[in-house]
């Protein structure tokens, strides 16, 4: 995730770089039901209204608890599906707060009503995200949900008079940016804290002109206006957050905006974008799905690497020996081509691999997704418009792992 908001208090309070704090585990998300009662045009999980066998019991969801903290896991995203649909929510969410877990509930919003707001608040979630993908009528489309955009809006209202921090989190497409400017007013009006754009994971077109392709062009004027947002919140006191999610790249979009705007405070920020890193996936991010599948992110699905019935997350996490795993906590990452080259790569880390796993079937290929044009990151203008480039630093390359199945080119995430 890419906190645009405190990046902007960086580069307006020129915070000096300070001591690099490992975290103490990774965020889980934690998908613990499948079910849902909207089927979203984006979804990975490919969820339904119905009941998916085989999910983890309310004790089994206790032990890997036990698990978790122990192995000092720090947050609890809690996901489906819709997670609202578990008759035990309020008892796994109570429980993950009195275990000193910072506790996530990532919702669509149209199940939070009258009838369980209290028993909402009265877990103590941190954090309440909902989401919207559009004004009324794109969203209930995308949504599949007549009614979806005021149900999800009337949740977070709710969410606030009762006292719980929640959040906006929104999917772009080249649909519904047009939307982008008056769902940014509504937020403002509602008195909403927090907006998560969730880049769309578009694949099949790294290898066209970027400068010319229209959902790149899309990217760069929903980061513009987002930038522009969130540092003139900053600059006008406000507590408002702002940021993103599956795309990396905007790591480095920031730093040129910033050099437009204040070129004596860029090689600051890149400090702290480096220390920063981009992707982490299979490091600081992991995933358990509602089969009690263990992955290194909520868009791997195809790709498992034990299962919490059969060992505990600890030594699923810790001690592996699987390649994509292995690659992914390489530093920098055997990545190839405009990946390899981009002067950026300790920024983004190579940005999102399922993406060029989705476009290609090879992990370490170059992002499709980088809306960046080739001179942005350091590149020839005409590089890659010849033949796309096989470079790589072999003596990162790690053996390729085998394709494990093909991901959806949509998404969404849950990381808040």
């Amino acid at each position: 995730m890419f906190r645009i908001s405190q990046y902007m208090k960086i580069l307006h309070d020129q915070t000096p770089v300070g001591p690099h704090r490992q975290p103490p585990g990774p965020v889980v998300i934690w998908n613990l039901i499948r079910r849902c009662n909207l089927t979203c045009k984006h979804c990975y999980s490919i969820s339904a209204d119905t009941h998916f066998p085989g999910e983890l019991t309310t004790e089994e969801v206790f032990t890997v608890m036990d698990d978790l903290k122990s192995f000092r896991v720090p947050v609890l995203i809690l996901s489906g599906g819709e997670p609202l649909l578990r008759p035990d929510i309020f008892e796994i969410g109570k429980r993950a707060k009195a275990m000193g877990f910072y506790v996530g509930l990532s919702s669509n919003g149209t199940l939070i009503d009258q009838d369980n707001i209290k028993q909402i608040a009265e877990v103590g979630f941190d954090y309440v995200g909902i989401s919207i993908d559009g004004l009324r009528d794109y969203n209930d489309e995308f949504r599949q949900m007549q009614g979806g955009f005021d149900a999800a809006l009337n949740g977070i209202r709710l969410c606030r008079e009762h006292g719980i921090k929640a959040g906006w989190r929104f999917t772009l497409t080249e649909e519904n940016s047009k939307d982008l400017p008056a769902l940014l007013d509504i937020m403002d009006d509602h008195g909403v804290e927090k907006f998560y754009l969730s880049h769309l994971n578009y694949s099949g077109r790294g290898k066209r002109n970027r400068k010319g392709d229209a959902y790149f062009r899309t990217t760069r004027e929903a980061m513009d206006l987002l930038f522009d947002r969130a540092w003139d919140d900053v600059c006008a006191g406000k507590h408002t957050e702002y940021v993103t999610g599956n795309n990396d790249a905007d790591g480095v979009y920031l730093l040129h905006w910033a050099e437009r705007k204040f070129p004596d405070r860029v090689a600051l920020l890149r400090a702290h974008l480096d220390r920063w890193g981009g992707n982490s996936s299979g490091v600081n991010i992991s995933n358990i799905d509602n089969l009690g599948n263990v992955h290194p992110d909520t868009f791997w699905w195809n790709h498992h690497l034990g299962n919490v019935k059969e060992r505990p997350f600890s030594d699923i996490w810790k001690n592996t020996d699987d390649e994509l795993m292995l690659g992914l906590r390489q530093k920098p990452r055997a990545v190839k081509g405009r990946c390899a080259d981009c002067t950026y790569l300790s920024v983004c880390g190579g940005n999102t691999r399922v993406r060029a796993f989705s476009f290609d079937g090879d992990h370490w290929g170059e992002d499709p997704g980088c809306y960046l044009e080739n001179q942005e990151v350091g590149l020839p203008e005409d590089y890659g418009q010849a033949g796309d480039s096989d470079t790589i630093n072999t003596s990162l390359l790690l053996n390729p792992v085998e394709k494990a199945g093909q991901q959806s080119s949509v998404s969404r995430s849950d990381v808040q």
